[in-house]
């Protein structure tokens, strides 16, 4: 909103506009420490590869490394990097307390046929000298991966973009994720209630509601993130656009029979509903073709 060098009004006069404050204008980040990127580097490994570790375990396993760090401080770093072990326990990806929670929808169901059954999540993206946060939209059914949008923060608008991309595509029957703000926030809602959706958010301490998603993050990170290690924003931003193309279109699932997710989200499938067509994966809205992932532009 604001317009730094605008010729005719000064920063001071559209702070004033926007009611901001003059001090928050001139803020300039500071980069992370070497010891902090190292560090979060470091859960991010031990998360990706015990998912159901929480900050206690975690701790302990920094610990048996040499790094000594209490269970607060890990805590926090996984709060910043928004993860969260899925085993039960306390939840550190926290819901602002306001907000509406929906209840878990998939106890007893398993997603039959494309667009049946999505699920959005957040991830933390390693960079040689910081981080980034990736957000997906994935089918169920078919792993493909609907949407995308990669940010520096963990601002909402990446996650709205990712949401109004894969809605640009297909309806889901079920949108699933956790209980985050994010994922409870109105404008994240509103998005979804436009739409004939039915919104489930993972059980509090439920260690399996998410599976699918958290089996996506593993494949991405060993297959791609950790391989290249990315020196900046727009070499991950590059690397994950190629990475995911490769991941729908041309990389095989054993639990697919061996084909590729975008060759089965665009099969035909049959569904359990024989005599309900509201079940029917033809009156779920297919809003485009399924032939290039729908990933975020090209930015620096």
């Amino acid at each position: 909103m604001v317009e730094r060098g605008h010729p005719d009004v000064p920063l001071v006069a559209q702070a004033a506009l926007l009611g901001l404050s003059r001090a928050s204008l001139y803020y300039q980040p500071v980069a992370p420490s070497a010891e902090e990127v190292a560090l979060k580097h470091r859960i991010d490994a031990l998360y990706t590869a015990y998912p159901f570790y929480g900050s206690r375990r975690i701790a302990a396993m920094l610990g048996r490394e040499g790094i000594t760090l209490n269970r607060k401080a890990v805590q926090r770093h996984m709060r910043e990097m928004g993860i969260a072990g899925i085993a039960p326990g306390p939840n550190t990806s926290k819901r602002c307390l306001e907000h509406r929670v929906y209840p878990y929808l998939l106890r007893h169901t398993t997603s039959v046929y494309p667009n049946h059954v999505w699920g959005i999540d957040i991830t933390y993206i390693r960079l040689r000298g910081g981080w980034m946060y990736l957000v997906a939209v994935l089918d169920w059914y078919s792993r493909y991966v609907v949407s995308w949008q990669l940010d520096q923060t963990l601002e909402l608008g990446f996650v709205l973009t990712a949401v109004e991309q894969a809605l640009a595509q297909a309806t889901p029957t079920i949108w699933n994720s956790d209980q985050g703000s994010h994922f409870t926030s109105p404008q994240y809602l509103a998005l979804l209630g436009k739409e004939d959706i039915q919104i489930s958010m993972d059980g509090k301490g439920r260690a399996l509601d998410n599976i699918f998603t958290e089996r996506l993050w593993r494949t991405v990170k060993y297959e791609e993130v950790y391989r290249y290690d990315y020196g900046s924003p727009k070499e991950a931003r590059h690397g994950l656009t190629r990475y995911l193309d490769f991941y729908n279109h041309r990389r095989p699932h054993q639990a697919l029979g061996y084909q590729t997710p975008a060759e089965v989200y665009v099969a035909p499938a049959a569904t359990p509903h024989a005599n309900d067509d509201s079940h029917s994966p033809a009156s779920r809205r297919e809003k485009g073709a399924v032939s290039t992932l729908n990933c975020p532009s090209p930015v620096s």
